[in-house]
């Protein structure tokens, strides 16, 4: 007997044992078959219609089932099935208007994430396109949306998010929930692990003393973290260079390529110390063999502070020059009056402390000291004319000199011209006399009054004894009053001159400006003092007469007693 395509025969095949015996258990078995088609799950159909906007997908179920036709049209939007095709379909709803409703997409997507699952099983990785940033991460392309946190993107700090975005990387599924549709990922951990995994290479293969090449990794106060193969090495600032570091960042950026060497390992805690200096000699080893006080220096200034500025010799050497080392003439309070840093100068080696690596460095001592010879240019005497430099209370700066200034004292000034600032201005040219060069301590005393004659020179001639002056008083003292005769000079009238009853408080009667008369008594010019009185000239000579004929009556009694002796032995 002819068989049929499935090889079974028609004697085979019984149809009491396959057919039910009764229209209710047909209904079970139907029902039973129904049990399988459940929502969620994807299942093979085909289809059996395409319409304008569904294609009909025959699933095994009462009906068949609805796909949106936009899920089978591919990027230039054609059909890529047909009437017949066998397809896998996603099962959303049972029914919906009697039809199941059903998705090509979901059951692409519910494949996609069986595989997903197997990775995270199995601890693998997949390969993703950052495509956006949102809240808290970015959004990966892995066949699917995944999360990215922004913790997990880097194993340091991300300085640039934007940068990131449409670049493809390895990732390592951390989270992963089917149900939720929820894939959480890391580049982080892989990051880690690659790193761990070259540590524990390197440290097998190096030892102390290795030279390798790194790159720096983070840059802080105290140091340089350097990889050298998957381990980070410690170069602290004091290995960097054998001169004065004040921060690693002046010297090498993130992601600079260095040579290091290895000084110590400590393998359990994972930790190296690295030293940059050590790849040369100590350049103050034989410091003395090339530098020697009194030489002659090129350098660079690198840094000041309010004691000196620090100048940069060769590699490893730095000097101090100090703030009385900077100029021979000028009040420095800080180097950049002078330098600047950056500034290629050559100075002079004053001494050089191995022991303590110091070496003290001049700049003035390049040049020939002015105070040495400002005796000889300008001896005392000399009259100078200058600018003003400087107005003070006690006085006027007046430039001699490029380098040397002198101080007018206001007591040196003309009479009359106390308050400085009515009679000079800065800037403006004026004569001086050099009064005293003071050489020890680079003074020079200058005067402007001493450019005319002493007036006091004349005034004897000029105020004879007896001569009546007036003026106004220009002060008043217990002793006396003292009287302005002219700008600048002053008289004396002491208390002794004044007329006054007994018991009269004669000072009281007199105030400062009041016009005044007095006659002259005497001049003392060496002295720069002027005796003046009050009480009249009539007065003055009964004075004298009454002393004289004292002295001629003292000196009859003399002669009368002398002669007594001669006749009286």
């Amino acid at each position: 007997m002819a068989s049929n395509n499935d090889n079974t025969t028609f004697s085979e095949f019984d149809p009491d044992e396959h057919e039910p015996e009764t229209s209710e258990d047909f209904m079970a078995m139907y029902e039973d078959s129904l049990k399988e088609i459940r929502s969620g799950n994807v299942i093979e159909g085909e289809i059996v219609d395409i319409e304008k906007d569904a294609v009909l997908i025959d699933i095994g179920y009462k009906s068949e089932g609805l796909v949106s036709k936009k899920e089978f049209l591919d990027a230039q939007g054609n059909l890529t099935v047909r009437v017949g095709d066998k397809v896998e379909v996603f099962l959303i709803r049972k029914e919906e208007d009697g039809y199941p409703v059903l998705s090509r997409e979901e059951a692409v997507r519910d494949k996609a994430f069986d595989k997903l699952k197997d990775i995270y099983e199995n601890e693998g990785t997949v390969e993703g396109k950052i495509i956006s940033r949102i809240k808290g991460g970015y959004v990966v392309d892995i066949g699917m949306n995944a999360f990215l946190p922004a913790s997990q993107l880097d194993d340091k700090p991300v300085k640039d998010p934007e940068s990131w975005l449409d670049k493809s990387y390895e990732f390592k599924i951390v989270q992963f929930n089917k149900q939720e549709r929820n894939v959480v990922l890391s580049r982080r951990v892989l990051i880690e692990e690659e790193r761990k995994r070259l540590s524990e290479e390197t440290l097998a293969t190096i030892k102390e003393g290795d030279i390798v090449a790194g790159t720096v990794k983070n840059i802080t106060d105290y140091g340089l973290f350097v990889d050298i193969g998957g381990i980070n090495g410690l170069v602290h600032i004091s290995n960097i260079s054998w001169g004065p570091v004040r921060h690693p960042s002046e010297f090498y950026g993130v992601e600079d390529q260095v040579t290091v060497k290895i000084l110590d390992i400590d393998a359990d805690n994972k930790k190296i110390s690295l030293g940059m200096k050590q790849l040369t000699a100590d350049p103050w080893e034989n410091i003395e063999d090339k530098y020697q006080p009194g030489a002659t220096v090129s350098g660079k200034v690198i840094s000041m502070k309010n004691y000196g500025a620090f100048v940069a010799i060769e590699e490893g050497i730095v000097g101090l020059i100090g703030v009385s080392d900077l100029s021979w003439t000028q009040k420095v309070r800080h180097p950049n009056q002078i330098l600047r840093i950056g500034d290629e100068i050559e100075c002079q080696v004053l001494s050089i402390d191995k022991s303590k690596r110091q070496m003290s460095l001049g700049l003035k001592q390049l040049e020939a000291n002015p105070w040495d010879t400002i005796h000889e240019s300008y001896p005392e005497g000399t009259v100078i004319e200058g600018v003003v430099k400087q107005i003070t209370d006690f006085g006027l700066f007046i430039g001699i000199t490029e380098e040397i200034d002198g101080l007018v004292h206001v007591s040196d000034l003309p009479q009359g011209q106390k308050k400085i600032e009515d009679h000079y201005q800065k800037g403006q040219t004026i004569q001086a006399k050099i009064l005293e060069i003071d050489r020890k301590n680079e003074r020079v005393k200058l005067g402007i009054k001493q450019l005319a004659p002493d007036p006091w020179t004349v005034l004897p001639g000029k105020y004879p004894p007896g001569t009546v002056v007036s003026g106004k008083i220009a002060n008043i003292a217990d002793f006396g009053i003292f009287v302005e005769i002219e700008p600048g000079i002053q008289g004396l009238v002491h208390i002794s001159e004044i007329p006054h009853e007994n018991g009269e408080n004669v000072i009281e009667k007199f105030k400062t400006g009041d016009q005044a008369e007095a006659r002259v008594l005497e001049v003392k010019s060496d002295q720069k003092k002027i005796r003046l009185s009050m009480k009249p000239e009539s007065y003055e000579k009964e004075i004298k007469q009454e002393q004289e004929e004292s002295a001629t009556g003292f000196g009859s009694l003399l002669k009368e007693k002398i002669d007594q002796q001669k006749d009286n032995p």
